[in-house]
């Protein structure tokens, strides 16, 4: 299968699917000399898995990364303390399938015949034939994006060290929009939210914190826990600490459910969507990505422009458009209102607005760049629908599906997040050995 690679520097493939027997992706570009653990992969990990609020698909899968290779199995030379280290060779994530019961798989082999409005599923037969993995959507399904999130938190672990920042929040909702949100302050909250989260998650309280796995265990000792923990899913579950929305707002400041700088109008989003979701139907929304700390001239022209590649996020599931800063707004504005006028300040470069988006040309202005994706109404609802049979192209109805997300915004921004980062830390890797060449070094 094509498609499933990318970068030039900074290298992700990712393979896998829903009810395989997990999803894996490989890092080439990670430099050496860098402590990444599963338990930090998890805190990402955590952040779009299914099963984890009332808006959000009841699958439980737990989504345990296992790093496979690419760090050091011991000290190199005794007392060199760079055990578990990146060493430079291709990084290893495997994200093994837990929740992948018999009766699942017999729901997907009764309903394949007819495909899902709005999802893959036809186009997906129509390319592959009769062997297209239909179990679960395979790549299809929004399970690949985990791959994303693993592989990109390993390129916001290394654009931090650069000074550059990316993180991501929900801008709109099921009709409800957030208003514009100081940079540093949204940064400020997702973090916030990002804690909370891992506070709150069974599975990182009960494999990490209680060091059920650790970096220091071989492979083989860690697919024992995965299998022990395979069949405590439940038991596990049963253990999350009970959300009290006022004391999480007073504990951490923020709300329980949804990553939005504005809690009040977060609480305004979940009714909205638990509105909708009522009637059996879904709703999508906007996430918006930000970067910060981003070297000015970052990019390239023509074919491989970074708005361009941050376009590329299309391949995300669901994902139907990409803006960059002021993005489709731009139409109605005059030159003079969307162009970001300059001046000199302190030895300086400061713009009077960024409706660029941090991006001219296709290369980096120094500005934050700013990216929102248009996230569809999740495809799978519980209303009745026409289709087809597949196999005989009768005319067919597909009946109500009960298992669903009744947004999937909520796990998008994850994915968006550090989908961002690949590229932005590709991009940077090619531009510091530009700079290295132009300078003569």
């Amino acid at each position: 299968m094509l498609g499933c690679h990318i970068g030039r520097m900074f290298q992700v493939t990712v393979a896998g699917g829903s009810y395989q027997d997990g999803l894996s992706a490989v890092l080439q570009g990670v430099p050496p000399g860098m402590l990444i653990t599963e338990q930090e992969i998890y805190g990402d990990l955590l952040l779009r898995k299914p099963g984890a609020d009332e808006l959000s698909s009841p699958r439980k899968e737990p989504d345990l990364p296992v790093i496979y290779s690419g760090v050091n199995a011991a000290d190199t030379i005794e007392g060199a303390a760079n055990r578990n280290h990146t060493n430079g060779t291709p990084l290893a994530i495997l994200i093994p399938n837990l929740d992948r019961h018999f009766i699942h798989i017999k729901q997907y082999q009764d309903t394949n015949r007819t495909p899902r409005p709005g999802h893959a599923s036809y186009a997906s037969f129509a390319k592959y034939g009769p062997d297209d993995d239909a179990i679960g959507a395979g790549l299809f399904s929004g399970r690949y994006t985990s791959t994303i999130v693993a592989a990109g938190y390993v390129a916001k672990k290394i654009l931090k060290r650069c000074g550059i920042e990316v993180f991501s929040y929900i801008r709109e909702l099921a009709g409800v929009r957030c208003d514009d949100i100081d940079h540093a302050k949204a940064l400020e909250y997702t973090e916030a939210y990002k804690k909370m989260r891992c506070d709150f998650d069974p599975f990182y309280q009960e494999i990490y914190v209680k060091n059920r796995i650790t970096a220091e265990m071989r492979f083989l000792e860690k697919t024992r826990i995965l299998a022990q923990v395979e069949n405590e899913i439940d038991d596990i579950r049963q253990k999350t600490p009970k959300m009290i929305p006022e004391e999480i707002r007073e504990r951490y400041g923020v709300h329980h459910i949804v990553n939005c700088p504005d809690i009040d109008v977060s609480e305004q989003m979940v009714e909205a969507a638990n509105k909708i979701s009522a009637t059996g139907d879904s709703c999508g929304g906007v996430v918006q990505v930000v970067v910060t700390g981003v070297p000015a001239g970052l990019g390239e022209p023509v074919f491989s422009k970074l708005d361009g590649e941050l376009g590329r996020m299309l391949g995300i599931g669901a994902v139907k458009g990409v803006e960059v800063g002021a993005g489709f707004a731009v139409k109605d504005m005059t030159g003079f209102e969307c162009n970001d006028q300059m001046h000199a300040e302190d030895g300086k470069v400061v713009f009077d607005s960024n409706n660029a988006g941090g991006i001219t040309g296709g290369l980096a202005t120094g500005q934050p760049i700013i990216a929102r994706l248009a996230v569809k109404p999740t495809p799978t609802i519980d209303k009745p629908q026409h289709t087809i049979d597949k196999y005989t192209l009768e005319n067919k109805d597909l009946a109500a599906i009960t298992r669903r997300d009744a947004t999937i915004v909520g796990r998008i921004w994850p994915v968006a997040e550090n989908y961002t980062a690949m590229v932005i830390l590709d991009n940077l890797m090619a531009h510091y050995g530009y700079q290295k060449l132009k300078n003569g070094e």
